[in-house]
């Protein structure tokens, strides 16, 4: 027995063994693709997708192309129905898994008022006034000396602290300070 493959043999009538042999695989794989529309059609009525029974159908080739030597299969069109049918359980346990993880998944970041499900995202109003605040902000922000505004915008809208500004810019500590709370006291004294 060689340890490259499968091979078929005769036995009573229509059934076939394959056992280790040198062209057994090949001869596997000859039987499949001789019984691949049926295979295929077989698989798109228990899917219901044509899509789904090629992908699964391709799956079965690859298993078979990749079989280690060393077992014997006594019925090689049974086997192929059979590998199909595996994979296909596979295959729907783990979409049924993914399904079960994404909705408890959806579940933990969906807020519910009863039974009816509540936006996390704020209504339109609320849209609409933030944009309005963030427009006089950015007026406001408009009416500063540019060294105050350019300390502000590193601050705030950088995330720098006082000291990288500070580095940044070439002046002191206290002066980005001094700057800051110009900005703050203008904004606060013209916003709302």
């Amino acid at each position: 027995m060689g340890a490259a493959g499968l091979a078929f043999q005769a036995v009573a009538g229509a059934r076939r063994t394959v056992g280790l042999q040198q062209d057994g695989r090949a001869s596997l794989i000859a039987l499949y693709l001789e019984r691949r529309t049926d295979l295929v059609r077989f698989f798109t009525v228990r899917l219901r997708s044509p899509t789904a029974a090629e992908d699964l159908v391709q799956d079965i080739y690859v298993r078979l192309s990749s079989l280690e030597p060393g077992a014997e299969i006594q019925n090689p069109t049974a086997y192929l129905y059979r590998l199909g049918s595996n994979l296909m359980l596979d295959k729907l346990r783990g979409e049924r898994r993914t399904a079960h993880r994404d909705g408890a998944w959806l579940d933990s970041q969906t807020m519910r008022v009863g039974a009816e499900e509540v936006s996390s995202e704020p209504s339109a109003e609320a849209a609409v006034a933030a944009r309005q605040r963030l427009g006089l902000l950015t007026e406001a922000l408009t009416e500063l000396s540019p060294q105050t505004q350019r300390v502000f915008r590193m601050h705030k809208f950088d995330g720098m602290s006082h000291p990288e500004v500070a580095a940044a810019l070439g002046i002191s500590r206290s002066a980005v300070e001094k700057h800051m709370m110009a900005a703050l006291k203008h904004l606060l004294a013209r916003l709302p």
